[in-house]
């Protein structure tokens, strides 16, 4: 049998937590529609809390708990990027389709629609788990996710690179890099030329995901998982992201 992506996913996704742009009512309704009659879907379980102490202070936690609603789909969104991650080690890769995103989300503060670090907190799980050594995370959202690159300060076994504005500037860094144990990709979609960036086509994001893949073909032992960060435009988010996955299967 062949690989299959997966997609990670929980009805509560849809459920309105704040009143961010992330958060909006039925931001993910056509992704869900798009990517569901492509690929199979499965369900994650709410990230426990020792997981999100493996990035995040206590006082972080505690303060996100306050809003019982928001820390629960938060959570769910820590366990949707940790259920990618898994799937991912086990040799397919995997998409959440995750709210809230996590890239602004720092150890001890957050900004920017993010509460807890999905992607960070999954690779710090499976490194802590010694399931993994090395690990190299890919942003290509609009903006610099300073959470992650915050909790992997000094880390030597973390790389996180954001990618600039041209899609040349990441292939020319993953031709110089080395290898890793996983691949994480921060997939955020408001560069669209729909969306605020208003720069990347759904040929470019396709044309990134297939980058993405041969990459973790020859240097993480093919392990590779993306979670959904930005992209706002209710309209067009299903199809960039069903290109971009068309690439990275």
């Amino acid at each position: 049998m062949g690989i299959h992506l997966k997609i990670v996913f929980d009805e509560k996704y849809f459920s309105v937590y704040s009143g961010d742009p992330a958060s909006a009512e039925g931001r993910l309704d056509y992704a869900y529609e798009v990517l569901k009659e492509n690929f199979e879907f499965v369900k994650p379980e709410p990230a426990e809390e020792s997981d999100l102490l493996l990035v995040h202070g206590q006082a972080h936690i505690e303060h996100t708990r306050r809003d019982a609603h928001l820390f629960e789909i938060a959570s769910l969104a820590v366990g949707g990027a940790i259920r990618a991650s898994e799937i991912a080690l086990a040799g397919e890769p995997a998409f959440g389709l995750i709210r809230p995103p996590g890239h602004h989300a720092s150890p001890s503060s957050c900004w920017g629609f993010c509460y807890f670090n999905n992607i960070a907190i999954a690779i710090k799980r499976l490194i802590h788990s010694r399931e993994i050594e090395k690990a190299l995370i890919v942003d290509f959202d609009l903006h610099f996710g300073d959470g992650t690159s915050n909790t992997f300060a000094g880390d030597a076994n973390v790389t996180y690179y954001h990618m600039g504005r041209r899609r040349r500037e990441l292939e020319s860094f993953l031709s110089a890099a080395g290898d890793f144990d996983m691949l994480g990709v921060s997939a955020g979609f408001d560069r669209g030329v729909a969306d605020w960036g208003g720069t990347l086509s759904d040929a470019d994001y396709e044309q990134i995901g297939g980058l993405l893949k041969r990459f973790s073909e020859k240097k993480s032992k093919a392990r590779r998982f993306a979670v959904l960060e930005g992209g706002y435009n209710h309209k067009t988010l299903g199809l960039s992201i069903l290109s971009f996955l068309r690439g990275f299967e």
